[in-house]
């Protein structure tokens, strides 16, 4: 659905933009309400960018949706949807500056893909489940990650001559890349993976469009990239290509790969030197075996562009040409990798094997024909080919010397004829490269390669290559065949054919049928066994494109099929199975001839293949098609020849053998049977749908047949052989041997699957083209980006509206489409037009099948299943026949285990349930069936049931329509009424089955019960018999049932006329016109007043909640969870309520996990359904429960307080004051520590907003905020205290500030003031709870005075805030102040009295700050920060400088708040001050504070790097150089660590002058302690800073080696020599360079001399102790 309201989105009118955001603003004026998730998913599915809408889009309301993008930070979600808007206001509005708004669009694509900053690889600390799953699937493309597709669009799209964002690129490319380097990976791997991909997608893309809308002479010309900005682009790309292309994850690997290829179209001269250089320093890197399978990857993708490149000199004319290599290195560069990489086929190595023989295909898909007539060699590269070939040859032979399969086929296990190497399995290169070299060489050079290849393959048995050989095989005859059938194909024909002369025969492939023979002492000699089925199965794969040159050995072929069923193996026999189906197959099927054959060279470009893009005209050169091939009449009567002998006669033997009755002990009939199914089975999956498909059944009338021979999809895999008799006497003969082996052969699973595979053949015309399409597909999908060519080509000039491919590529494509056209083209008659009635004969082994699948053997029951399923899709009309097998399979007794496996596999099929869905008669027949399936008590077959009923669940839709069976019938009420019936029977005889089933048929009750879109209008008593009956089995002694039970009761009642309004929860949008005549408080009452019928309820309930702290695994509660959260029984529940709460959850007192929200619904629905009798009944057993001590009745006495409190109904109100006020306030007075969460639910529960925004306040939320607001004694234990705060703040919560009463603001400015006087409370829990209240408080207070709330209280006009930072700081000092004469006061106790009170103010002081704390985690955590700010900009430096404190639970409180704000990220003008707060902090008398502030400096600059100002970066950056000369070794050191960050992404100039001002500096250093001249007044803390300051700039580019390095890494190597800390620093320095330089150092080394080289091997080598 989403994806159709994507792709409808361009067809919206004009104003629908508008109308959309109309909509669901107001949704999203409170941002902690899950209905603004809701509304901004809505947004970003429906909002539509297209041309008539684009007017709706301008500056203010960018800055709208940028407002409320930052309003919710650190959750994912929300990121992932406005990401997702702006990408296509990006894309599209171009009339839009989008200059203003770069900063802040940077800022969060930087931060949101979350990579560690300052070494900090700790998890992600928000929480991501507090996001309703719900609302995740419906607006989610897939789980929650980082949007990186539409980060990448949208920086693509902003970028435009003269604008910013290319710098504001570099910088973030700066800032990740070194997380793309493989010893950085982590989770973020994948996010940075999808983000280098789609930069490269879409930057192609506009490239395209940009050189489409030039030609076509659109405007905004000047938007258009030029030279310069594409150059700028792929420069910055290719450095995170260069980090990527050797990471340990393969994706990532790849991307880098691909994007490295498509770049060097776009620009050569900068891309192409790395691929070279790339590949030649893996060549050379033997130490680093990994990057040699990428770097050839590489060199395979990009080999087109280096071949362009080699000859095109045009791109070369540039400034800059002196750098650009020649096109003789390009040249050497593919000669080295054509001969150099020939080791890298080794068996031992699979990936570099297949990376090998991609690159060799690649190469070799460019050249038009390779090596010349005279002396072998081509043109392009300048290799000899005859040296070259003979040792590929040599390297492969040896490679399939040594293969060894993966798997082995046995008797009956009808497996490919693949050997299940890596060669096949793991992609398509290996078959692809032969077919290309073979095809393209010249003659001289084929019969080389011919000759080698048939010496090969004549001298070595391989059975564990035999799909490779006869690969090779099939590419050596598709390239010549008549050479290669006389030289290659005969000889193994004819040596079949002697070895099985000599051999015992069985004669089963006569047309008679001998008299019985002895078979069992038959046998083939274990050598002549594999040779035999060896060379055939080679055969078999080898002749595939064989064609009209078999016919020259035709009778030899026939001789040796024959000879092959004929031998006394099975392994032979399944052999001349696989060469009969290839050879029919290669006569009659149409496919590509002379694929591999050049038509058109590149223009300029000797020996280069030109390649076609399908999107352009070409001229008749290019534009030739393949020549196909056409079966003619000589293979055409062949192949009826080959149908007569093993088809036709199979049959006949067929039938005699079922006829004759032969004894089932005779061996002889048991060997021909096989050999005949073989025969058979052959015949059919070698013709496939050649063979003419049924007709429809007769007394159709001629207008039916006309229907019926019109083809919805024009397509044909050959040509037509053998008739449409033939196929209908097939299904006939097959239909009689079914029953026969059903009945005498039942035990032989062999026979069985020969059957059902011929029966898939025969019924599922079309399939076996199917599957070889769909195969093909995937292998296509591998093999495709090593053969494109993109739209834009640079490197010639010559661009095209579509990728360019080979000729070959395209005709391949072009093949596999006409195979899908002809597995469709008449697949869809029977499945659109069910007035075609399908064939009689389908329906005969349609009942085979339908037998098959209740099969005793396993192997049996799958494959005609999955054979029924398929036929099933095909013609829908028959799963009506089949359902009454399957329901009495699986419901009636007796019945064996084997029926009802099978019948539930068929029946959770789709095309079933969905019929199921829609027919009457087929659902009712499920039901009863399902139901009565209880006798089946296997662990299999309940199993199978239970995973039926689950899919029953998942895919229901509705009940379904009955068609009225008499013109005269109004209703259905009869079928309805008499299925509930029958269930309501079954309900009263399920005492002794399976608890399951008890539920099952409940379900099903509720179903029926349920007014749906095709309501049956039943009886009302009917339906009141049904809520009484649900309501009694709230007694059950069952706990899944009483769950059930609840929820069915609270759906009935939701649909009750009674109710004021409907709930949002509805399932179905019919339930809203709904019993307009009936109300059940009149049959529900009687019930409910019932002596002891609450107490029971009440007390059974108690029992059904989970509580997850239990650690004990008997713990019964847990037990009955994992019963109750069955997914096949009660796991569709969750689908029929909205989610609650409705607000997010960030602390675990929010969470409630034991509060069971339908438990509070079904109290809340029977109050407003059967009024006050419901509440005087629940009055005396409430006052009851809620003075219980056990959990569970604490856990029911919060739920049926919370649904009777939101009921809304004004008899509660009344209770309110009488006693139901007094009953809530015990509950909450005596609730204990386990059930504090609960009880806390309870209340949200209660004031939680009603409306889709929560925004309508219930009736009881002011009584209930009253009741938690009052003042507690001073006597009361400061547990109770802790608790109503906790109390209040769960409240709070559901308060909506956008639509607070005057009285809750009221209410809320004086706590707020109460929260403030409490932040000194002594008790530690009291504390964190005054926090969290006072972090939810003041947000609703500033929200709430945003949209124009009144405030009266004189606390929140003095400004609560700025007393809450000025004592904050004042109190900071005071601890600092304390514990610096504690110190020096040697930490002595004072004995006077003055002393004693300033350690109790003391106290004091750490308390208040310890709840401050407590509200910046809270406010951090929960996003309300965000409006905030200006609190945590002004409790920053307390925060920073409390971090190190002898009070070890300050200080911890303190870490917990930083971590989290470390990810915060703060708008203008707050930045600015918190910028010159961190700077005051790095100049703090105590080190501590100071290491501290430089510690979160690392994450902050990270996080605002695009929204400082360059003036407020260069005083962070001053201060730092400031601080390299500090006394404390500590400062100075995190001051250059903080510097080595700031470089990269910051201002060059700036950076330059650093790093040259820290050169000099360094050597006026080193000139004065060479020269011994004094010190001057420089300290060692001012040499440090020297030497810090070069470690600084070397540890800036971890990766690289730029030209300043190597002189400024020697001149620090200078300084090992100094004492400690610089010699410390000089060798941490040294150490982590060889570190990340590690990988490339083979080749970096080259850019120092011998000297620099001596200096760094004598500085690195370690020290002895007596040096």
């Amino acid at each position: 659905m989403t994806y159709l309201i994507y792709s409808c989105r361009q067809f919206f009118s004009s104003g629908a933009a508008a109308e959309i955001w109309i909509e669901f603003r107001p949704f999203m004026e409170n941002l902690w309400h899950n209905s603004s998730l809701e509304a901004a998913g809505f947004v970003q599915l429906f909002l539509p960018t297209n041309a008539v809408n684009l007017g709706f889009i301008s500056c203010d309301w960018i800055t709208d949706c940028l407002n409320l993008w930052v309003g919710m930070p650190n959750c994912q979600y929300w990121d992932i949807q406005w990401a997702a808007v702006m990408a296509r206001c990006i894309k599209h509005c171009m009339t839009i500056e989008w200059e203003g708004f770069l900063p802040v669009l940077f800022t969060q694509y930087l931060n949101m893909f979350e990579v560690p900053v300052a070494n900090n690889s700790g998890p992600y600390p928000f929480s991501r489940d507090d996001i309703p799953r719900s609302t995740i699937y419906a607006f989610c493309p897939s789980k929650l990650v980082t949007p990186a597709k539409d980060i990448a669009k949208s920086i693509v799209y902003l970028l435009k001559p003269g604008g910013s964002a290319q710098a504001y690129l570099e910088k973030m490319v700066d800032l990740l890349e070194q997380y793309y380097h493989p010893s950085n990976g982590g989770r973020w791997s994948y996010s940075l993976e999808r983000f280098l991909r789609y930069l490269v997608h879409y930057f192609q893309k506009r490239l395209a469009q940009e050189l489409r809308s030039r030609e076509l002479g659109t405007c905004m010309v000047q938007n258009f990239l030029g030279s310069s900005e594409r150059e700028a682009f792929v420069r910055s790309v290719l450095k995170l290509i260069e980090r990527g292309q050797y990471s340990k994850n393969e994706s990532l690997a790849g991307t880098a790969a691909v994007a490295s290829s498509v770049l060097s179209y776009v620009e050569p001269t900068v891309v192409l030197p790395f691929i070279v250089s790339s590949f030649h320093i893996a060549l050379d890197n033997i130490t680093s075996p990994h990057q040699f399978k990428s770097a050839i990857t590489g060199m395979a993708l990009a080999s087109r562009a280096l071949l362009l490149a080699s000859a095109e000199t045009s791109y070369m004319e540039t400034d800059k040409s002196e750098c650009v290599p020649s096109p003789n290195d390009y040249n050497h560069a593919l000669m080295v990798s054509m001969c150099n990489t020939l080791a890298g086929m080794d068996v031992n190595d699979p990936p570099k094997t297949l990376a090998t023989m991609q690159l060799f295909g690649s190469i070799f898909s460019n050249l038009a024909e390779f090596g010349d007539k005279e002396d072998g060699s081509t043109p392009v590269m300048g290799i000899n080919l005859s040296e070259w070939l003979d040792e590929f040859f040599s390297r492969l032979f040896s490679l399939l010397i040594h293969l060894e399969p993966n798997n082995q086929s046995n008797e009956g296990q009808f497996l490919s004829t693949s050997s299940g190497t890596f060669l096949v399995e793991d992609g398509p290169y290996y078959f692809c490269m032969l077919e290309i070299l073979l095809g393209k060489l010249t003659r001289p050079l084929y019969h080389q390669a011919l000759k080698k290849i048939s010496r090969f393959v004549h001298g070595h048995i391989l059975p564990g290559a035999v799909d490779e050989v006869g690969l090779l095989c099939s590419a050596t005859l598709y390239s010549n065949p008549a050479e290669a059938l006389v030289h290659l194909l005969q000889p193994m024909i004819n040596s079949v054919v002697s070895s099985l002369k000599e051999s015992p025969s069985t004669g089963c492939s006569s047309r008679e049928i001998s008299s019985a023979l002895s078979v069992t002492e038959l046998s083939l000699s274990p050598a002549l066994e594999a040779s035999v089925s060896y060379q055939l199965n080679v055969l078999s794969v080898a002749i595939n494109f064989g064609g009209p040159y078999i016919l020259q050995c035709k009778e030899e072929i026939k001789e040796a099929i024959s000879a092959a069923f004929d031998a006394p193996s099975w392994k032979v026999n399944e052999a001349g199975n696989h060469l009969l189906r290839s050879l029919i197959g290669s006569l009659v099927l149409y496919y590509p001839l002379d694929q591999y054959k050049c038509y058109s060279r590149y223009p300029g470009i000797d020996g280069l293949e030109k390649w076609i893009s399908t999107k352009e005209n070409h001229n008749e050169e290019a534009s030739v098609g393949p020549k196909w091939h056409i079966p003619n009449k000589d293979e055409i009567a062949y192949a009826n020849e080959l149908l007569d002998l093993n088809l036709r006669s199979a049959l006949d033997k067929l039938k005699q053998i079922c006829q004759a009755q032969h004894s089932p002990e005779s061996g002889y009939v048991k060997q021909l049977l096989k050999v005949i199914l073989l025969q058979i089975d052959a015949s059919l999956q070698g013709a496939r749908s050649c063979l003419p498909d049924f007709h429809p059944q007769q007394g159709e009338t001629k207008h039916d047949s006309e229907k019926f021979n019109t083809s919805y999809i024009a397509g044909a895999s050959g040509v037509s052989i053998g008739s449409t008799e033939l196929r209908k006497e097939t299904a006939e003969v097959l239909d009689f041997a079914c029953k026969y082996m059903l009945e005498h052969r039942a035990d032989n699973s062999v026979l069985l699957m020969l059957l059902v595979r011929i029966l898939d053949a025969l019924v599922n015309y079309g399939s076996l083209e199917y599957d070889e399409w769909s195969d093909h597909r995937h292998a296509w999908t591998m093999d495709s980006s090593a053969i494109k060519e993109p739209p834009s080509n640079f490197i010639t000039g010559h661009h095209a509206h579509g990728k360019r491919r080979p000729r070959w590529a395209l005709i391949d494509r072009s093949y596999m489409h006409n195979t899908w056209r002809a597995s469709q083209s008449s697949y869809h008659r029977f499945r659109i037009d069910s007035s075609i009635c399908p064939p009689e004969h389908i329906i005969l082994l349609m009942n085979d099948l339908l037998e098959l699948s209740l099969n005793d053997y396993e192997a049996v029951r799958h494959h005609a299943g999955k054979s029924l399923v398929k036929m099933l899709k095909r013609f829908p009309s028959l799963v009506k026949d089949c359902i009454p097998k399957l329901t009495t399979s699986l419901g009636t007794a007796g019945i064996p285990e084997n029926a009802a496996l099978g019948a539930c596999t068929v029946l959770r099929s789709r095309t079933v349930m969905r019929h199921i869905m829609k027919d009457w008669d087929a659902f009712s027949s499920f039901v009863l069936a399902i139901l009565g399936s209880s006798h089946q008590g296997s662990l299999r077959a309940q199993k199978a049931i239970n995973e039926l009923f689950l899919v029953f669940n998942i895919r229901y839709t509705g009940l379904p329509s009955i068609k009225y069976r008499f013109p005269g019938e109004a209703s259905g009420n009869s079928d309805c009424m008499n299925l509930i019936t029958q269930i309501r029977s079954l309900i009263s005889d399920m005492h002794s089955v399976n608890w399951r089933y008890n539920l099952m048929a409940h379900r099903m009750l509720l179903l029926l019960a349920l007014p749906s879109h095709n309501n049956f209008d039943l009886p009302s008593k009917t339906r009141e018999e049904i809520a009484c009956h649900f309501l009694l089995l709230l007694n059950s002694h069952l706990p899944p049932v009483r769950v059930l039970a609840a929820a069915s009761l609270v759906l009935l009642l939701q649909a009750s006329p009674n109710r004021k309004s409907v709930s949002d929860n509805m399932l179905h949008s019919g339930w809203s016109n709904v019993i307009a005549s009936s109300s059940f408080k009149g049959v529900l009452n009687p019930i409910i007043q019932e002596e002891g019928f609450i107490n029971d309820m009440l007390n059974g309930l108690s029992y059904d909640h989970v509580f997850p702290d239990a650690n004990n695994p008997n713990n019964q509660a847990l037990t009955m969870s994992q019963s109750i959260r069955d997914k096949s029984v009660n796991g569709w529940l969750e689908a029929f309520y909205a989610p609650w709460p409705r607000s997010r959850n960030w602390i675990d007192l929010l969470k409630g996990e034991a509060f069971v929200p339908g438990f509070a619904k079904l109290f809340k629905c029977l109050v407003k359904e059967c009024g006050e009798t419901v509440l005087q009944s629940l009055r005396s057993p409430l006052e009851e429960l809620v003075v219980k001590e056990e959990k569970g009745k604490q856990c029911l006495a919060s739920e049926v307080l919370a649904g009777v409190l939101h009921s809304d109904v004004s008899y509660v109100l009344e209770a309110w004051d009488n006693w139901l006020g007094a009953v809530l306030r015990t509950g909450l007075r005596t609730s204990t520590v386990e059930t504090a969460a609960e009880w806390a639910a309870c209340v949200r529960f209660a004031v939680t907003g009603k409306g889709r925004d929560g925004k309508t306040i219930p009736l009881l939320r002011q009584k209930v905020m009253d009741c938690l607001a009052e003042p507690l004694p001073s006597t009361v234990p400061t547990r109770m205290v802790a608790k109503r705060f906790d109390l209040l703040c769960v409240t709070l919560v559901e308060v909506s500030p956008s639509s607070m009463s005057t009285s809750e603001i009221n209410l809320q400015e004086k706590l707020l003031e109460e929260a403030l006087n409490c932040l000194d409370h002594s008790v530690a829990q009291v504390r964190e709870s005054v926090g969290t209240t006072l972090s939810v408080l003041s947000s609703n207070i500033r929200l709430s005075s945003s949209f124009g709330g009144q405030i009266s209280n004189p606390i929140t006009r003095l400004d609560w805030s700025a007393l809450l930072i000025e004592k904050a700081s004042s109190f900071t000092k005071k601890i600092h102040s304390a514990n610096q004469s504690t110190v020096i006061d040697g930490q002595l106790a004072s004995s006077d009295d003055n002393n004693g009170e300033g350690n109790s103010e003391q106290q004091e002081h750490i308390k208040w700050m310890e709840t401050v704390f407590y509200f910046l985690i809270s406010a951090l955590r929960s996003g309300r920060a965000s409006v905030l700010t200006d609190v945590v900009v002004g409790l920053l430096y307390p925060l920073i400088s409390l971090l190190e404190t002898s009070h070890k639970e300050l200080s911890t409180l303190a870490k917990k708040a930083l971590a989290l704000l470390k990810w915060q990220i703060i708008p203008q003008p707050h930045l600015s001050t918190s910028v010159t707060v961190l700077i005051s902090a790095s100049n703090d008398s105590g080190w501590h504070t100071r290491v501290a502030t430089l510690i979160f400096l690392q994450s902050f600059m990270y996080r605002h790097k695009f929204l400082l100002s360059s003036s407020e970066t260069e005083a962070v950056w001053n201060q730092m150089q400031k601080l390299l000369a500090d006394n404390q070794v500590e400062v100075r050191e995190q001051a250059a660590s903080v510097l080595s960050g700031l470089m990269r992404g910051s201002d060059d100039k700036l950076v330059k002058i650093f790093r040259e001002n820290s050169f000099k500096e360094a050597i006026l250093l080193q000139k004065r302690n060479k020269t011994r001249l004094p010190e001057n007044g420089l300290s060692l803390a001012a040499r440090h800073g020297v030497v810090l300051a070069l470690a600084s700039s070397i540890l800036s580019v971890p990766y690289d080696l730029p030209s300043w390095i190597p002189d400024t890494i020697t001149l620090l190597a200078h300084f090992i020599g100094e004492p400690s800390p610089i010699k410390s620093t000089v060798m941490k320095t040294i150490a982590e360079f060889r570190r990340t330089h590690a990988d490339m150092w083979a080749i970096q080394k080259d850019s120092f001399t011998e000297d620099q080289l001596e200096v760094l091997a004598d500085s690195s080598s370690s020290l002895s102790y007596f040096s």
